[in-house]
């Protein structure tokens, strides 16, 4: 049971591990809608130009495009990315899932726990797919792949997947979900537990809610990372150029579960961050950008090829 908490609310904490927190520069960017198969998923396209390279953003559980802020975003379109900022399906302005409900909790982490299928609307799969028809109905060819947490699975399923749409992976904060991987801190699982009930709960949701995230689609999700499961296989056959990036104090999702995931990309590189925990604070936003502009630059120079 311990080891599904981090994909449950860990996306939480970092709400209140920015308290420099913009969206403004994010929202100067027009939200825009795609039909992508049966779906409709929002987007916005930030510092547009045609012959910038490109780079597409994924959010974790229940995350819409805002929740990646200002900071991050604008350093990386001041190194001269083309960014595409996407809702994943059951989240922000795309299609949601609410007809579908809620799982009933207890039960399908029980189910998980004995190694038994979950019930989801979807699986992380299907979000990779959204990824890439989205990309062909925006003419990003070929991109910079970027995820943070479960956006991060989702980046490594569209890197294996659809490896001539990908022209690098870059991994936060994530894990391939492989069970012999630890499962949380007990101080991190107690500050969940402190973060999820209490006086000040309402108050709590709605500042999650003000940072761009939705709770209501953050159970689908995680039954989305369940109904996948171990993911290992197939990341082991990611070849574009690969960064794995993770928090030196993470205690939701321990920094072996990065390492795990570079050991399994020939030719990866893993980067322990000092003082980013399962978060991307203010004081580390400029290492991160240093360290994803230098990868993506040199993947650029790399020829593209058809696969």
């Amino acid at each position: 049971m311990q080891n599904v908490l981090p994909f449950l609310i860990g996306l939480y904490l970092p709400l209140f591990a920015q308290a420099d927190y913009s969206r403004n520069y994010l929202e100067s960017h027009p939200l825009q809608i795609a039909e992508v198969g049966e779906l409709d998923i929002a987007y916005r396209i930030v510092s547009p130009g045609p012959d910038k390279p490109k780079a597409v953003m994924i959010m974790g559980l229940g995350g819409s495009n805002v929740a990646w802020g200002d900071s991050l975003i604008s350093g990386l379109a001041n190194g001269g990315y083309e960014i595409l900022l996407v809702d994943n399906r059951d989240t922000g302005a795309s299609t949601r899932f609410d007809e579908w409900g809620q799982p009933v909790l207890w039960w399908e982490l029980l189910k998980y726990k004995f190694g038994f299928s979950v019930n989801a609307p979807y699986t992380l799969n299907d979000m990779g797919a959204d990824i890439a028809g989205l990309m062909d109905v925006t003419g990003y060819n070929n991109a910079h792949m970027i995820g943070a947490s479960m956006g991060g699975m989702i980046a490594q399923v569209v890197a294996a997947r659809y490896p001539e749409k990908t022209r690098s992976l870059i991994s936060i904060m994530s894990t391939t979900n492989a069970p012999h991987l630890p499962p949380p801190t007990d101080e991190a699982e107690m500050n969940l537990r402190n973060l999820a009930t209490g006086e000040a709960q309402n108050e709590r949701e709605q500042a999650i809610r003000d940072r761009g995230f939705y709770p209501e689609s953050m159970q689908r999700h995680l039954m989305a990372v369940f109904k996948t499961g171990d993911r290992s296989d197939e990341v082991a056959t990611i070849t574009t150029p690969t960064l794995v990036l993770h928090g030196a104090d993470d205690g939701l999702v321990p920094p072996e579960h990065g390492e795990h995931t570079a050991s399994l990309i020939v030719g990866s590189r893993f980067l322990l961050i000092e003082g980013m925990a399962h978060d991307m604070p203010e004081e580390v936003i400029p290492r991160l950008i240093a360290e994803m502009t230098a990868h993506m630059g040199r993947a650029d120079d790399r020829p593209v090829t058809a696969r």
